[in-house]
């Protein structure tokens, strides 16, 4: 089940699967008890069973639900779209802070809504105050355009498929109530560090946040165990399609917001393969190297996904680059990321010792009468004499081979600690 917020006091759930066949359509109590109000309430039997196929077979769109209602488009077997709301009284704000005080009343309360549970005590409570939390007979008041003065097969179908929605999170009823889940919790926070000051405190500006380490450790056998750590998908979610018949605002490309919105998601992707892997923290490490590069850096970085020619000459642009200038960028990104675009782009003088340990490890490389000859060709890069190879020292004081192509020198390889090595790969790739 996912959810959003649209704004307000209002979520939106994007439309569920169609429902195994056969199975119970709820399988909470309190699931169960909102399905009960509605079959208690409607007239015609048969209404309910055509409802019940249409959420079974998919039949219901997103709903929406705010604050006395729940919306949806249903569609008939036909292809007849209707839309339908079931309406149902909210709380007032006395009920509410009723409701709310008989909630901190207990910590077991707190911590089953935070596992997603309705606390059946607290429902218990509530009734005992004469506040019904939970929906009764009478109380699902419907709307359809399809203009049945009873629950027809359309605002059924909304039912059933909302009880889904009810077993994921009870908060959507307490939403149908008048509160949100921000709202709720918020609210039960304050009302417990409240009761949790001492008596004869001063007043504070503002609340203080968190929970007393007291009231933390005497809730341990209540709260319930952190969950396992999520499976890694197969693969990033895809993004959002922008091909709609309207037409963008302008200044607006369609397929770069794709392109990135699904870059996005494979660096997320990325991360969360990383933090499962090596535990807590791990996959923040790529997401701050990446963090770190410029715009220009990170143009090269897009560049080198394959993106469609005309987000290609976007990023060329963007970047100050001409087409051919960030081919090359591109190609040492694949090779060796941005340490490799600085030695490609940027020409700057090594450190004294760095040069010093560079020049004494050329001459170490190579047996005597294999060593190939090498001209200096500017701070940092050798080039051999009578090939078209070239080898270039990164700050890190690893080497990178280059051959020249066209006139120009391009990088030709991943970086290796050993200069004869790297200059092996760069003939062995001529080969």
């Amino acid at each position: 089940m996912s959810g959003y917020e649209t704004g307000g006091e209002e979520r939106t759930f994007t439309a569920l699967p169609p429902a195994p066949g056969g199975g119970a359509f709820a399988r909470t109590w309190w699931g169960r008890a909102w399905l009960k109000a509605l079959e208690d309430t409607a007239l015609d039997n048969e209404q309910l069973k055509r409802g019940r196929r249409h959420a079974r077979q998919g039949a219901v769109g997103a709903v929406s639900v705010r604050p006395g209602r729940i919306t949806a488009v249903v569609k008939d077997r036909d292809g007849t779209s209707y839309r339908s709301d079931v309406l149902l009284q909210e709380l007032s704000e006395d009920e509410w802070d009723q409701l709310l005080d008989l909630a901190v009343d207990s910590a077991g309360h707190i911590a089953a809504l935070l596992d997603r549970e309705m606390p059946p005590h607290l429902v218990e409570d509530a009734a005992a105050a004469g506040l019904e939390l939970l929906p009764g007979i009478g109380d699902l008041d419907p709307e359809c355009s399809c203009e049945a003065w009873d629950h027809c097969p359309h605002t059924a179908a909304l039912c059933y498929q909302v009880a889904r929605l009810l077993d994921e999170d009870p908060f959507v009823l307490l939403l149908m109530r008048g509160r949100g889940e921000r709202a709720v919790l918020g609210e039960l926070q304050e009302r417990s560090a409240s009761r949790a000051a001492p008596p004869d405190s001063a007043p504070r500006e503002a609340a203080v946040e968190g929970v007393p380490a007291r009231e933390a450790f005497a809730a341990r056998d209540i709260l319930p165990p952190l969950p396992a750590p999520p499976a890694l998908p197969t693969a990033p979610g895809e993004p959002p399609s922008l091909d709609t018949e309207t037409a963008p605002e302008p200044g607006l490309d369609p397929a770069a917001l794709e392109f990135l919105a699904a870059d996005t998601a494979d660096r997320a992707h990325r991360m969360l393969a990383e933090a499962l892997a090596h535990g807590p923290g791990s996959g923040t490490e790529r997401a701050a190297r990446e963090h770190d590069l410029t715009e220009s850096q990170d143009a090269v970085r897009l560049a080198a996904g394959s993106p469609a020619a005309r987000i290609v000459e976007r990023l060329a642009s963007g970047s100050g680059r001409r087409r051919a200038e960030l081919d090359l960028a591109t190609r040492a990104w694949r090779f060796g990321g941005a340490a490799a675009l600085s030695v490609l782009e940027e020409e700057s003088t090594p450190r004294p010792e760095l040069l010093a340990r560079a020049t004494a490890r050329l001459a170490e490389a190579w047996e005597d009468g294999e060593r190939p000859v090498l001209r200096a060709a500017g701070a940092g890069r050798w080039t051999v004499v009578g090939a078209e190879a070239q080898l270039r020292l990164g700050e890190d004081g690893r080497w990178w081979p280059y051959r020249k192509e066209r006139g120009q020198w391009a990088p030709a390889g991943p970086a290796d600690q050993d200069p004869a090595a790297a200059l092996a790969a760069l003939s062995a790739g001529e080969d």
